[in-house]
């Protein structure tokens, strides 16, 4: 696989065809390697350049760093090369510990495919099949990958036959790789282009579009996290919010590069948001415009979350 580097990106580039662009996310149990797999994933498709790049580069929360986890949902648009066609990659990375596990459903539901990450010496473990079954339900492409075989008390072999009798996985069609040293990246990133299907949408269909999360910005408003299932949405547009049924403009919007870059439009592809609003309750989850005169139907949103 040869990759490209290349400024970060400010928009989506006109000649990556939808067919091109995969919409993937990594789940696994807590502890296995998922924020750093996914800085391996941005080194190598050059979205960060060496000298940018820091351990748990996506993970921005002080308590994520200091204690090594995932607590939100993390969003980066990357770009990679094969074959002379350039390929989008819109990678989700999300929480692993069992606390967050509806975090992880509203990623899965943003989401063509999946990278299932499994620790090579720890092995399946409980979130593994937690989330396993739930990437199974939302009927995504699952992509089996052994972390860490550069341990030297490693046991993929062993791993690999736990993943086929328990998840029914084939043993052989696990990639094996290490997402610290870098081995088995390139057979990851070909996995991930020839595995994963390219999203169903049509960017001149009517806008919907799922936010998968959300922050409040004090000097810009509600920051959405979405994921564009249909149409294209603009500066300055309208959109409304179905579970609150409030309307409101979009006041800024771009992609994740792995900041917030700027851009005009979002279609088919991850991104954010940002309008007027002065809380972000009222952007839960499901978001469709609303022109006059082109009402746009309703689609299925998330299950409300499981509460005590």
């Amino acid at each position: 696989m040869n990759t490209i580097r290349s400024e970060p990106v400010s928009g989506q580039s006109p000649n990556i065809a939808l067919e091109n662009i995969r919409n993937f996310c990594i789940i696994a149990h807590i502890d296995h390697g998922k924020s750093t797999l996914a800085d391996r994933l941005l080194e190598y498709t050059g979205t960060v350049s060496k000298r940018e790049m820091q351990e748990q580069l996506l993970d921005d929360m002080a308590l994520e760093r200091q204690r090594g986890i995932t607590i939100k949902a993390r969003a980066v648009t990357m770009q990679t090369q094969q074959h002379g066609q350039i390929y989008e990659l819109n990678l989700i990375d999300t929480p692993g510990h069992v606390d967050f596990h509806y975090e992880v459903s509203r990623s899965l539901a943003c989401c063509e495919g999946a990278l299932l990450l499994v620790d090579a010496f720890q092995g399946v473990e409980a979130q593994t099949v937690a989330n396993a079954y739930a990437a199974l339900e939302h009927e995504l492409e699952i992509i089996p990958v052994i972390n860490k075989i550069d341990l030297k008390h490693q046991r993929a072999d062993e791993v690999a036959r736990e993943m086929e009798h328990v998840l029914g996985i084939d043993a052989d069609s696990c990639i094996r790789c290490s997402a610290k040293t870098g081995v088995g990246i390139d057979e990851l990133l070909d996995a991930i282009l020839k595995k994963i299907p390219a999203p169903a949408g049509s960017a001149d269909d009517r806008l919907q579009a799922m936010v998968f999360d959300s922050h409040y910005d004090e000097y810009r408003g509600a920051i959405t996290y979405c994921r564009m299932m249909n149409g294209t949405v603009l500066k300055g547009q309208k959109i409304r919010f179905l579970r609150s049924n409030q309307v409101h403009e979009v006041q800024e919007l771009g992609h994740f590069s792995p900041k917030q870059t700027p851009a005009d439009s979002l279609r088919i592809s991850t991104g954010w948001t940002g309008s007027e609003m002065s809380e972000t309750t009222s952007c839960a989850f499901a978001v469709v415009n609303w022109p006059k005169t082109r009402p746009s139907r309703s689609m299925a949103s998330y299950p409300p979350p499981v509460t005590a």
